[in-house]
């Protein structure tokens, strides 16, 4: 399907309440097809560029004698962290690193015992990253003012995701559930965590739902569960910026590093692209109208 940028559309109409028509009130309000938004969390909702992961997959691996990169850290972003780790130790380059260090090819052995150690980083260093990103709580606002719930999915374990969740109530965010990574049978690109959160929520089919993430693994995640799916680009992993650091960037350099980061989401197959959660509500105004005209993702 092509993939649509954000556009402002205003969305069907129907026939008002009971109450306003025994009222003799003739209101037209929207009649709504979509029942749920499923959100990320690092990079979507939370922790702008998408910074304490990769932090503690530099550690993890230093820890054991390799030096990767922030690249190398960030290339397969959203999947579930023990995963993440195995994507890693496979890079060529990585794999020569660690053959270097160990004399040996890095083992499954060797990816749990770094996973072991990683989870305990990103515990301690989480809450230095849980600030909302702007454009949350009102965005997440309007979605429940339309009638939909709020889901979320992530690739973080549970006992961090719980961290992450406790410092987003803190600031007025709360989704209706979670579902991590280490709780379903396998992590993103598969859908399971998706699904999951589908039938907490009791919400169906999947074309009702939006999956909203700022990686190749949230689009997949979304496509595999037949949702549809929007990419967060700017706020997001392949800018890879906090907000300080991007707005000092000239305009021009700005730009292609956001254009970058769409790209690789249009690539993966998002049906809408935007650059952060706060333009979200337009984009669902859109999908009413397709769903109306009985599009599917």
């Amino acid at each position: 399907m092509t993939t649509h940028t954000r556009t402002a559309v205003a969305g069907d109409q129907a026939l008002a309440s009971g109450a306003a028509k025994a009222r003799g009130v003739q209101t037209l309000v929207p009649r709504r097809r979509l029942r749920a938004v499923i959100l990320d969390w690092a990079g979507t909702t939370q922790d702008f560029g998408s910074l304490a992961p990769v932090g503690a997959f530099v550690e993890v691996f230093a820890r054991f004698g390799v030096n990767i990169t922030t690249a190398h850290a960030r290339g397969p972003m959203g999947v579930y962290k023990l995963d993440h780790i195995r994507a890693i130790a496979a890079y060529p380059e990585v794999a020569a690193l660690w053959e270097h260090a160990h004399g040996s090819v890095c083992t499954e052995v060797d990816v749990q015992a770094m996973y072991g150690e990683l989870v305990p980083i990103q515990e301690a260093v989480l809450p230095q990253f849980c600030t909302l990103i702007p454009g949350t709580i009102e965005a997440v606002a309007e979605v429940r003012a339309r009638g939909y719930r709020v889901g979320s999915t992530t690739g973080y374990p549970r006992s961090v995701g719980e961290i992450a969740a406790r410092h987003a109530v803190e600031q007025g965010y709360e989704p209706d559930v979670m579902v991590c990574a280490d709780e379903v049978p396998a992590g993103r690109p598969e859908p399971w965590m998706l699904l999951r959160a589908m039938e907490q929520l009791r919400v169906f089919p999947p074309h009702a739902v939006v999956k909203v993430g700022d990686t190749v693994a949230d689009i997949e995640e979304g496509a595999n569960a037949g949702t549809w799916t929007v990419g967060i680009t700017k706020t997001g992993n392949y800018v890879g910026l906090d907000r300080e650091e991007l707005a000092s960037l000239p305009a021009e350099k700005k730009a292609e590093m956001i254009l970058r980061a769409a790209d690789k989401l249009r690539d993966a197959g998002a049906h809408y692209l935007i650059p952060s959660i706060a333009d979200l509500p337009p984009v669902l105004d859109e999908i009413e109208i397709r769903l109306a005209l009985g599009h599917r993702p």
